[in-house]
């Protein structure tokens, strides 16, 4: 194996409660701290255990969006990426970027740097889609690995586990491959400040999507974005006899 590319989504930060804009139209993100999507973070500390343990020689982290995707990717390339592409996408067109949009623009970019490995996290926290890796793969004509908690490379070939509903699955994927990163794959490291200061001067491509030759253009419209109603208060029960009884009101029992 020889580099690998990662894909880095900026995200609303965790911790952050999410407002619906006043119009409906979406969720207010102006003035509001943004972070590394976590499952990504997952994604570049794999990529660079993979450098550490000499499987990878070069990580490559790509994130889509605007200006200040930069500092998404500072922090990759603080985790250990040696080199990062910035593919800048205007706010106004942002809005109607979708999975299928950045992973056409992933597996252009996979096949431009000549990736062995595409990883990238399995869900972002803000649409929860869980979908750019296997369109990634289906572009790319590459096996599949998705959920993973464990990755070992024999040979030319990846030894997998991942998780389903029923417990762990393990499978074998052929290189090159795409994976995606579920939560207990790793626990990301912290960037140092020194790591910090030499994130600065590694080199960061920018590009556009045109560059990919991948169209924005919106293939839906958002009608209505609401809260979600809000949880009635529970109730308090005398006897169990009780409980039954509005259970059975309830149509539970």
């Amino acid at each position: 194996m020889a580099r690998v590319l990662v894909g880095c989504k900026r995200v609303i930060d965790y911790a952050v409660k999410i407002r619906v804009k006043p119009d409906k139209t979406g969720v207010v993100k102006q003035n509001v701290k943004h972070s590394l999507n976590p499952f990504d973070e997952i994604a570049v500390e794999e990529a660079v255990r993979m450098k550490e343990k000499k499987i990878a020689t070069e990580i490559v982290a790509l994130s889509c969006g605007p200006s200040q995707c930069q500092e998404t990717l500072r922090t990759a390339l603080a985790m250990g990426a040696d080199k990062a592409i910035h593919v800048e996408i205007p706010d106004k067109d942002y809005e109607h970027v979708t999975s299928l949009h950045v992973s056409k623009i992933l597996a252009k970019a996979a096949k431009e740097i000549n990736a062995d490995v595409v990883i990238v996290g399995k869900q972002s926290i803000d649409d929860d889609s869980a979908q750019t890796a296997q369109m990634v793969a289906a572009l790319l004509d590459w096996p599949q690995a998705t959920f993973i908690s464990k990755a070992e490379k024999v040979d030319n070939v990846l030894k997998i586990t991942r998780e389903i509903d029923g417990g762990l699955e393990n499978i074998t994927a052929k290189l090159p491959a795409v994976i995606s990163a579920d939560l207990r794959l790793n626990e990301p490291r912290y960037a140092t400040l020194p790591n910090i200061m030499k994130a600065k001067k590694k080199p960061m491509e920018k590009k556009t999507p045109k560059d990919f030759e991948v169209d924005l253009s919106s293939r839906f419209d958002v009608i209505s974005v609401v809260d979600p109603p809000s949880r009635e208060a529970g109730v308090k029960v005398e006897s169990v006899d009780d409980l039954v009884s509005k259970l059975k009101d309830a149509g539970v029992v």
